[in-house]
């Protein structure tokens, strides 16, 4: 199935601690069903030192379930996305509420 949810888009948080925060996807889990939102559901971990990486404690996004994140439209408000057959046979992304064609 085609995700409807992908990378660089804007989403919002429907439900949880962040309800109505948006945020930028960067990365999505597909066999986990989930996602990685720039500044959303973050956690505290522990981290030991590296060479690379200095050790203590760091903030970092947890994933978030695809179910409890909505795609932001132009308008700014939360849609549903969908499908449509281009006359080419081009398939691309749709907002529901609008129908308007998602870039990307």
């Amino acid at each position: 199935m085609a995700a409807k949810i992908r990378k660089g888009d804007k989403v919002i948080v429907l439900t949880g601690r962040d309800k109505g925060r948006t945020g930028e996807v960067f990365e999505v889990r597909p066999d986990a069903g989930t996602a990685l939102v720039r500044g959303i559901n973050m956690v505290k971990r522990h981290q030991k030192q590296t060479q690379a990486q200095e050790g203590g404690i760091i903030s970092k996004e947890s994933p978030i379930q695809l179910s409890n994140i909505a795609f932001v439209g132009k308008d700014g408000k939360p849609t549903r996305v969908g499908f449509k057959i281009l006359a080419d046979g081009k398939k691309v992304r749709i907002a529901k509420s609008s129908g308007a064609e998602i870039d990307g």
